[in-house]
């Protein structure tokens, strides 16, 4: 990543809970141990974070009940102050950022989405997305426009006069994301937002996600605790422990090179064909015979394999810029499949 694409940084972020928690983190030079922690009761909630989010990535932070993963979104979005450390947003430092410009730049700049839907209970849909608008004191035609536009691009055309008790729960939720929208954000964060659902209207609104952010090319930070969930949306995954980060990588990359036993344990049942792309089991160069197609080499071979297996030959892989890489057959995705490949 270049400088210039990067919308969102923290450098050595802590998050310290206790007596004089300011004080016990310079005491200790900046880098205090789980045993300083043990020794004088502190928690230490976030613990020396280092992020950098690309601007158009879908960024997914991920760990078990009290890893740190929603603590560190409230440090990211400063709705909670750090203890240490730096936050730039935007090429600029926020951390000493007034709490009037701190409003100001979520108001604008950022868009949050909550699992608990937080719906404004006497107010109707089109009056729910407007509402951030009317806070920033956007005129009534106006920002009901721009209400009307997005409850449209979530699905809800039609109930914008329905209150959020006569709605379903994926509904709500949708009117959720039409009112973190309504504001056009830069940096999009979103807490296990889909977690309160049920698994049918969870993979519902997974889906309706991934359509909204292929038009909407939005930087988002997303929270969850399913890895199911984080490969399907992620472009990059953090998998927190104990208030650390210990590793950062892409779906693939943490199925096949974990950091330690802790990730590895988390991603041990993770089928692979729902991870591993073509490409990361092809074999190298185009195919000189028994050609009966291309696919891209980014495509996650357990949507693609139904459709290598019924065929007759192989499939020739191109990558993002459309140079033939290698190509594949029944017998790599199979391999896959039945676990003789991809870190089974």
């Amino acid at each position: 990543m270049t400088h210039s694409s990067i919308l969102l940084e923290c450098i050595d972020l802590w998050k310290i809970y206790g007596h004089a928690p300011d004080e016990f983190l310079k005491a200790h030079g900046g880098a205090p141990t789980t045993a300083d922690f043990q020794a004088q009761h502190m928690v230490g909630a976030v613990r020396n974070a280092n992020v950098k989010i690309a601007k158009g990535e879908i960024f997914v932070i991920m760990g078990l009940s009290g890893s740190g993963k929603s603590t560190l979104v409230r440090c990211l979005s400063r709705l909670i102050q750090p203890t240490g450390g730096q936050l730039i947003f935007d090429g600029e430092e926020i951390l000493g950022k007034s709490d009037k410009q701190l409003i100001e730049i979520r108001r604008k700049r950022m868009g949050m989405v909550f699992q608990h839907f937080a719906l404004l209970p006497h107010l109707t849909v089109l009056q729910n997305a407007a509402f951030p608008l009317e806070v920033q004191g956007i005129d009534r035609q106006t920002r009901e426009q721009r209400a009307r536009e997005v409850i449209e691009l979530v699905g809800l055309k039609g109930r914008e006069n329905r209150y959020p008790g006569q709605l379903s729960g994926g509904q709500q939720q949708r009117v959720g994301i039409a009112r973190s929208l309504a504001v056009e954000p830069d940096l999009w964060f979103l807490d296990e937002p889909f977690s309160a659902l049920d698994p049918l209207i969870r993979r519902e609104m997974q889906d309706e996600f991934m359509r909204l952010q292929a038009m909407l090319k939005k930087t988002i930070v997303f929270i969850t605790h399913d890895f199911d969930e984080a490969i399907r949306l992620a472009d990059r995954i953090a998998v927190m422990h104990d208030g650390e980060i210990v590793q950062i990588a892409t779906p693939e990359e943490l199925v096949q090179n974990p950091a330690n036993d802790y990730v590895a344990e988390f991603t041990r049942y993770v089928p692979r064909a729902k991870v591993l792309t073509l490409g990361s089991v092809m074999r190298a160069g185009a195919a000189e015979s028994g050609v009966v197609g291309e696919l891209p080499a980014n495509a996650r071979i357990e949507t693609v394999a139904d459709q290598i297996e019924r065929a007759d030959g192989v499939f020739n892989l191109r990558d993002s810029n459309g140079v033939t890489v290698g190509h594949i057959g029944r017998r790599e995705v199979i391999d896959v499949l039945v676990g003789r490949r991809g870190g089974a």
